[in-house]
């Protein structure tokens, strides 16, 4: 039997559980039991998009370590998971560490791709009777290249009207650092998102980064929109549970 291990996330595990725990409860009723490393921590891309490296090591070594033995890791996020793919740059002088890296990097999945790419799965039987627009991240949709794999899940909801999200493409402005050091310059590109998201005229905003959503999430708290903001990890796990 192959091993299949979450790499939770560090938004995940502090902010949103929820997301994990749908993510193991749809992933156990197509058969995958998934392991739970509980040595993991952050990937590393904060200090990494802040340029220590020699600190990014440091995390990246943990999770190479706590993913060794596992024939696949699935994630909840985009950019998590391409942060992954920066660890055979980090240890290109190390032999060994280059080699787990590039073994990590071939293994690792963000949710939807393994779904739709490993287990072959579209359609979950799900059932959710809402008008939804979906926001693509940038790590997951420009780096990672996951566009057809949430859209086919989305299809195949019965009762979901899917609405296109205008400008959908644009950055919602969180970036992590970035939203910390041009504070400015992205609360403008949240708002401009958020307007985009009330033209849609949905009840609900979907996406794949935890991220994105909790930024966004917080601007329409702030605008006091009633629009529910979900991963498509929640909405899948909720469908199936009215279906």
């Amino acid at each position: 039997m192959m091993k299949v291990s979450l790499f939770i996330t560090c938004l995940s595990d502090a902010i949103y559980p929820r997301v994990g725990e749908a993510m193991v409860r749809l992933l156990a009723a197509h058969g995958i039991r998934l392991e739970f490393p509980q040595v993991q921590t952050c990937c590393g891309q904060p200090s990494y998009n802040s340029g220590y490296w020699d600190e990014t090591r440091v995390a990246a070594k943990t999770i190479l370590e706590a993913f060794d033995d596992s024939d696949f890791v699935v994630c909840p996020s985009g950019s998590c998971t391409y942060m992954i793919h920066h660890y055979p740059e980090l240890f290109a002088d190390e032999p060994e560490w280059l080699d787990k890296a590039k073994r990590l990097e071939a293994k690792a999945y963000e949710f939807t791709q393994f779904l739709v790419q490993v287990l072959g799965v579209t359609d979950l039987g799900a059932h959710f009777p809402h008008k939804v627009t979906y926001h693509p991240s940038c790590h997951g949709s420009r780096l990672l290249g996951v566009k057809d794999e949430p859209l086919a899940l989305l299809s195949n909801v019965k009762g979901l009207e899917l609405v296109p999200l205008p400008h959908a493409e644009d950055c919602c402005g969180f970036g992590g650092t970035f939203a910390i050091k041009m504070s400015d310059i992205s609360g403008a590109m949240v708002t401009e998102k958020v307007d985009h998201v009330k033209e849609t005229q949905a009840e609900v905003l979907v996406g794949l980064d935890i991220a994105c959503l909790m930024n966004i999430a917080g601007n329409l708290r702030h605008r006091n929109e009633p629009v529910r903001v979900m991963h498509l990890a929640e909405l899948l796990y909720e469908g199936v549970q009215t279906r």
